[in-house]
């Protein structure tokens, strides 16, 4: 069951990568932004009222991992994702998320202490063999404008690399929605001097009926059930078991982009997908 949920979780993350695409091309990132970190941050505000006496039990020295995750959630991390895809392409974007478990796998080992197999390091390896072939096969030129994006979009997947792992200890103690709830909110807290200090011109009369509905997807599903499912699977698996299903994401993008934006998929990408799939069963045996 784990896994099925986070199949689903990974399908509306790679949905996020083709709605957010079309949505900063039409409105500025930063505004994008603001008013999905406002809807989410509302809705949990209002979810956490029903769960306001597990305020009680937050140990002082958890809430500056409180304020840290926030921070790393949306003035970092949704930040990031969403500048990058101003200036690159969805896929480069899925490319760079799907290094997430070689990130994690370094950071919990490095830091934490977290025990590896050499199974689960030959999943992960693959994997990003996998994800380096589709990488290729879209093409990557480091002289390309688009080249800044996809450095910012990596920023961003170490970025929520660290949110998973420093999120994983709150959600197993907390709960996962109390624990994305409170992420979201102080997000949103720490986002607002960013959003000021990063002004550009809009007028909500420029935000069309379409892209409130793509703001609420970015918005309620992907940070609201999105990132509660991403916690409640760290509750009951290691972080880098739960991080490698990343991999996934480009495979999951570039199909949705051949049905929606008619991209075409060729052989060098099937290859690729098998690999990242393989990868990621392989490193749930390890």
């Amino acid at each position: 069951m784990i896994y099925i949920l986070l199949l689903l979780q990974q399908l509306i993350a790679s949905g996020t990568h083709i709605v957010a695409k079309t949505l900063t091309s039409e409105i500025p990132a930063p505004v994008a932004l603001f008013y999905r970190a406002l809807l989410v941050s509302s809705l949990y505000a209002i979810v956490l009222l029903f769960k306001r006496d597990k305020f009680n039990k937050i140990e002082r020295k958890d809430w500056l991992r409180f304020i840290l995750i926030g921070l790393l959630n949306i003035p970092i991390n949704q930040f990031l994702f969403l500048s990058s895809l101003e200036l690159t392409e969805a896929p480069n974007v899925a490319f760079a998320y799907s290094l997430v478990p070689a990130f994690v796998l370094i950071i919990s080992v490095s830091f934490f202490k977290e025990k590896t197999t050499k199974l689960k390091l030959l999943g992960i390896a693959v994997a990003v063999t996998g994800t380096v072939l589709l990488l290729l096969n879209k093409g990557f030129d480091i002289n390309n404008l688009s080249t800044k994006g996809d450095i910012l979009a990596l920023i961003a997947s170490l970025s929520w690399a660290f949110y998973t792992i420093l999120g994983k200890q709150l959600a197993e103690k907390y709960g996962a929605i109390f624990t994305t709830g409170i992420a979201m909110i102080f997000g949103l807290i720490l986002y607002l001097p960013v959003f000021h200090f990063h002004p550009v011109e809009y007028s909500l009369s420029d935000i069309s009926a379409k892209n409130w509905w793509q703001i609420f997807y970015i918005g309620a599903i992907t940070s609201g059930v999105g990132y509660t499912l991403w916690y409640y699977a760290l509750q009951k698996i290691e972080a880098s078991k739960v991080s490698v299903f990343n991999n996934i994401q480009p495979v999951l993008t570039t199909i949705l982009a051949f049905f929606i934006l008619d991209n075409a998929i060729n052989a060098n990408f099937v290859v690729a997908g098998v690999l990242i799939i393989a990868g990621v069963i392989i490193t749930q045996r390890g």
